[in-house]
């Protein structure tokens, strides 16, 4: 794992390069798992793939590819600072409409109390096709962030 940098004054966790994550693919965009922007943590888009091996895990079973998403969003917000509670916002791609009960389901597990929004969508596919649902995040870490009060 990368260490975390500071870029543009953000704090950029497990920095990583489309060269290695993507061999097959001609590309080379410099890019990381997780960015903390004040309070606010951004989750890129997590799939079902281990973020120490970028293995594929969980192919051809939809709600294993959730499991493990799940279980790196809740890893990166960790390793952020911030923890699930912190949820304000998950996107959640779907190759396929009929996996929406077993994603959702999974989520909820991880999710149970946090009261957080949410947009379902519909795509015809993932950067990889043994991909089937893709989900990224948005957390605030309480305590830090500014209010009408501070701006004034």
């Amino acid at each position: 794992m990368n260490p975390p940098i500071v870029a543009g004054g953000h704090t950029r966790i497990r920095p990583f390069n489309t060269a290695d994550t993507y061999p097959e693919q001609n590309l080379s965009n410099d890019l990381c798992q997780a960015v903390v922007a004040g309070s606010t943590v951004y989750v890129r888009g997590q799939i079902g793939q281990d973020l120490d091996t970028s293995e594929s895990v969980g192919v051809g079973d939809v709600e294993a590819q959730a499991e493990r998403a799940m279980a790196n969003i809740d890893r990166l917000l960790q390793e952020a600072g911030a923890r699930m509670e912190h949820l304000v916002k998950l996107t959640v791609y779907l190759v396929d409409p009929r996996y929406r009960e077993a994603v959702y389901r999974t989520v909820g597990r991880w999710t149970k109390g946090v009261h957080y929004v949410s947009t379902g969508v519909v795509v015809s596919a993932l950067a990889r096709p043994e991909w089937l649902v893709e989900l990224d995040a948005i957390a605030v870490i309480p305590g830090t962030q500014e209010t009408s009060e501070t701006r004034a």
